[in-house]
């Protein structure tokens, strides 16, 4: 079995467990999501591990009256894993698997923690409402800054992560104006196993991971 015929046959096995009891309507709309995945693997834009996350969080959505695009480009240079729409608002969605590219091993929670930061700063300005997702055995190393409201975030807060940023995102590189403005509502925890996904506000993320002593704070190094 080659990757595209594996990568076919777990979306399909998940369809089947996502599809089970709901409403024809939303079944369709996971199908049509799950053809256009099929579409962008074949011309290797897509992977499994982030993609079956995408469809959980779309049923998630779907059952909540959004209408979910998956894949969505907002510019020539931006496309978001999720784009949402209910009434007259906007939800985007980037989906975090905690990947770490080999050239960063040898600092990956530095890295991670810009990455974040650069996709809460750059993704923000499009969205209504933006949220990060995340699976269950993931903790997300994003500024601590962030998770406030902008009008609480310090000069010193906003030089830090632009200094964070600048050190692997320099192209664009993102501005103080746009750092203060930035905005993350909600974290998605994304259980693939169960097929649930938990909604959680990015300070109470915060709290119960610094509770756990998972917190990695990197503002700049």
């Amino acid at each position: 079995m080659n990757n595209r015929q594996k990568f076919e046959q777990d979306l399909a096995a998940l369809l089947s467990r996502l599809t089970l009891g709901v409403e024809k309507e939303v079944e369709n709309k996971l199908n049509m999501l799950k053809d256009w995945l099929l579409n962008l693997q074949r011309e290797n834009v897509v992977k499994i591990n982030h993609s079956v996350m995408e469809l959980v969080c779309a049923k998630h959505l779907i059952l909540r009256d959004y209408e979910v695009q998956v894949e969505y480009p907002l510019n020539e240079v931006l496309t978001c894993d999720l784009y949402s729409r209910k009434g007259y608002g906007n939800l985007i969605i980037e989906i975090e698997t905690g990947f770490i590219p080999p050239e960063h091993a040898l600092f990956p929670l530095t890295y991670t923690s810009a990455r974040l930061a650069s996709k809460i700063i750059r993704y923000s300005s499009f969205a209504g409402k933006f949220a990060l997702g995340m699976p269950p055995h993931y903790i997300l190393p994003f500024p601590s800054a962030l998770s406030k409201p902008p009008r609480r975030r310090t000069s010193e807060e906003i030089k830090a992560i632009k200094k964070l940023c600048d050190r692997y995102y320099q192209n664009p590189p993102v501005t103080e104006e746009e750092i203060q403005n930035a905005r993350i509502q909600e974290i998605y925890i994304i259980d693939v196993d169960q097929a649930k996904v938990q909604e959680i506000d990015p300070e109470g993320y915060m709290k119960r991971a610094l509770h756990k002593g998972l917190v990695f704070d990197y503002p700049a190094s």
